[in-house]
């Protein structure tokens, strides 16, 4: 198509063995197209686009040197992967990435035998790879086959602990598997590839040791800007004793830092590293995230998440929206408190933009914390702050939260400690799909004694959360809200302290009562409207808490209605598990109320607009009140009861 780039040498790659037959120089050309080719599909669809542009050489070499997918690449988050996904006979549904029923925006194993692992959090990379050389000194056999496994982690997933774990674990097993660490904070300034492709000469005729000490000794000869930023690299892996690197320490040989954007040095090592590698490997490469597109180098984020773009400009294509972000709310309303209060801090696990602590750091620095992506370490950390006095909110994805619950039980819940969790893209989060939907934090927090679980209704709801877990010092206290815009609704000027274990009601009626906990109340309300259309009036009211429970209401809802429904932007296990185990508790099943529970279905749901994704889910205002006609039994129209 004429908008699209040419891309005369990737036309000709339909899978990742094509690229054998192709010189070094053709490499590097497939290596240039395969950029203009992601840049103009992400611009269509949108997602994470920087992180991919970043490794687009080492895309291509890798799959030129080893054998795919009988070579196991494990790509770690897997933000980076979209040319992975052009070069390996996806490149005809690129177009459809992060859209229903089109590609994930991760690896996923059931998309394509390239992807052997799914991946969309950080650090699990190397742990991977490891369990993939062990399976193949063992025997395993999947249809492909196994050879040698390769992870690539940036510096910022090789932050978290379970990186280490898998690298002390590796180093002792002393099996052959490589490591990439794609590092993209350090600057690369022009006269390195020329040194590169020098030694690049000098490694493909050395010894893997030698090898190493070349790299090594070259630092010295660099020019003044690249040999800064190798002298930051070196500062980074620097020994714990004895003066050798902890990469070495943990029993990895370690080679570099090398351009990671220089084919003339790429290719070489790699094939010299395949060739004699006999244990761990790991090659440190430097790269710049959004590389050859400028409007994503000069972004903030580099480009790491993009809605829809014009390529020309970079301008990207946001629909206009009226209400704030439930984010913004957030940030906004805790740096006000935190201005009233000098013992509120915030901590986040490497998402201060993402999570709205950016606006928190802003005016109050030493107060905020991010602590990289150790949510282990950030829950621990915040708990102490709680018990050294201070007031933290520790602000996580609902996702990301679950790879801290150990810490989350012990060192919070049962210390009773004031930990105030403010838990962002709750519920069907769309593009990102179920690796970051956040289904499980209500069913995983509301089962541990003393904590405090709230969820907003509204952006104004969300406010007086906020401001309710501020003054809350009795123990653990949780808010959820979801991605995206607000409903719109008449912000108060601050936000009130709510009585714990409170809810409202937001209309009055008769025969039904519907209970809704979370953002799912804006559909309540239009399937009231209908049921009222219909001659069918029901009570609607607004949890708030799923522990503790309102109790008086729920029972009084139960006592003045033939039928009470709960709602919830959660799974089994969750709020409406709890409200039925209080009412079959007080003996409310004898008495004939017809009880259901609304919540999401026992599965994974794949990608796709928030919208799509509720209406799989089976939980949008249509299919509210087609659960009320049908506790009811009344019948729709064109329908007939059995």
């Amino acid at each position: 198509m004429s908008d699209r780039p040419a891309t005369p040498l990737l036309d000709r790659i339909s899978r990742p063995a094509d690229l054998k037959h192709l010189s070094d120089a053709e490499l590097t050309q497939v290596a240039h197209e395969l950029r203009a080719e992601t840049i103009s599909a992400v611009s269509v669809t949108g997602g994470h686009l920087g992180a991919g542009l970043g490794v687009t050489e080492l895309t291509v070499a890798l799959h030129a040197v080893f054998d795919t997918p009988r070579d196991k690449i494990i790509w770690d988050v897997g933000h980076q992967c979209y040319p992975h996904k052009i070069l390996t006979e996806r490149r005809d549904r690129i177009r459809t990435l992060r859209m229903k029923d089109g590609l994930s925006g991760f690896t996923k194993r059931s998309e394509s035998p390239y992807d052997p692992f799914g991946a969309a959090h950080s650090s699990t990379s190397i742990s991977a790879a490891l369990g993939f050389a062990v399976a193949r000194d063992l025997g395993g056999n999947p249809p492909e086959g196994l050879g040698d496994t390769v992870a690539v982690i940036g510096d910022g997933a090789m932050s978290a602990g379970m990186a280490f774990e898998a690298m002390n674990n590796a180093g002792h097993l002393k099996k052959r598997m490589f490591v990439i660490l794609n590092d993209n904070e350090m600057s690369i300034a022009p006269p390195v590839g020329a040194l590169s492709s020098h030694l690049s000469r000098l490694y493909a005729e050395a010894p893997l040791h030698d090898l190493k000490a070349a790299a090594k000794g070259a630092v010295s000869l660099l020019p003044g800007p690249f040999r800064e930023g190798a002298k930051r690299a070196k500062e980074m892996l620097k020994g714990m004793a004895m003066g050798g690197s902890l990469f070495e320490a943990l029993g990895f040989s370690y080679i570099g830092p090398i351009d990671g954007h220089d084919m003339d040095a790429l290719l070489p090592i790699l094939r010299t590293m395949r060739a004699r590698a006999t244990g761990p490997v790991l090659l440190h490469v430097l790269t710049r995230k959004g590389k050859g597109y400028a409007p994503a180098e000069r972004a903030r984020d580099k480009g790491h998440a993009t809605a829809k773009f014009d390529v020309v400009t970079g301008e990207q294509k946001k629909a206009p929206s009226n209400a704030p972000s439930y984010t913004r709310i957030f940030g906004d309303e805790l740096t006000r408190l935190a201005g009233e209060d000098d013992k509120i801090c915030a901590v986040t696990a490497a998402m201060p933009d993402g999570t709205g602590l950016n606006l928190f750091a802003e005016r109050f620095p030493s107060r905020c914390f991010d602590v990289g992506i150790a949510e282990q370490h950030g829950v621990t950390f915040s708990a102490a702050l709680a018990a050294g006095g201070m007031k933290p909110f520790c602000a996580m994805y609902s996702t990301f939260l679950q790879r801290g619950y150990d810490q989350v039980v012990h060192d919070v819940a049962i210390q009773r400690l004031p930990v105030r969790f403010a838990i962002d893209r709750a519920g069907l989060v769309g593009a990102d799909g179920a690796t970051h939907a956040g289904s499980f934090d209500v069913a995983y927090l509301a089962n541990l004694p003393g904590f405090v679980v709230m969820a907003a209704a509204d952006e104004a709801e969300l406010k007086h959360m906020v401001a309710t877990a501020a003054a809350h010092d009795e123990g653990p206290i949780a808010f959820r809200y979801p991605r995206g815009e607000g409903t719109g609704v008449e912000l108060p000027e601050k936000g009130e302290v709510l009585e714990i274990g409170k809810g409202r009601i937001v209309r009055e009626g008769a025969r039904v009562a519907i209970l809704s906990f979370g953002t799912r109340l804006a559909e309540v309300e239009q399937a009231a409207e209908a049921l009222a259309a219909r001659g069918i009036s029901p009570t609607v009211a607004d949890a708030r808490f799923a522990k503790p429970l309102d109790r008086d209401l729920i029972l009084r809802l139960a006592a003045d209605h033939e039928a009470l429904i709960t709602i919830e932007e959660g799974a089994i296990g969750g709020f409406g598990s709890h409200v039925a185990q209080l009412l079959a508790e007080e003996g409310q099943f004898d008495t004939g109320l017809k009880f259901r529970s609304m919540v999401l279905p026992d599965t994974f749901i794949d990608h796709a607009s928030p919208a799509d994704m509720y209406a799989s889910a089976g939980m949008n205002a249509a299919d509210i009140e087609a659960k009320v006609l049908d506790v009811l039994g009344v019948a729709r129209i064109g329908e007939k009861r059995a």
